[in-house]
């Protein structure tokens, strides 16, 4: 699964270090931060709309479509997708760390 990740990371880097015309990725990085923050917001409401309308295909394809611009927003901020995998490798060692919600007294 890695390696899907890591393949689409290493073209959306090398959009970035070699920009090609007509290239959609390249538009972001041109476009800017902003730009590609509101590509990401978009395809997360897409991905709960989705997810809500019950359409495995659907969600499916959302889901690449956010993760794809998530890797646009990795590459504009310097962070390796490395970074992101071991972090993730972290969060799989760890067992029973169900986080604590925050109680909110509605009497105040």
């Amino acid at each position: 699964m890695n390696d899907a990740l890591l393949a689409l990371y290493r073209t959306v880097c090398d959009r970035k270090e070699h920009p090609t015309e007509g290239s959609y990725t390249c538009y972001l990085f041109d476009k800017g931060i902003d730009k590609i923050l509101k590509k990401c917001g978009e395809e997360c409401s897409e991905v709960i709309i989705a997810a809500k309308n019950n359409s495995k295909e659907e969600t499916v394809y959302e889901v690449a479509d956010l993760l794809y611009h998530l890797m646009v927003l990795l590459v504009n901020q310097q962070i390796p997708i490395e970074d992101v995998l071991a972090e993730l490798d972290k969060r799989s060692a760890k067992t029973g760390n169900l986080k604590k919600f925050h109680q909110v007294d509605k009497n105040s």
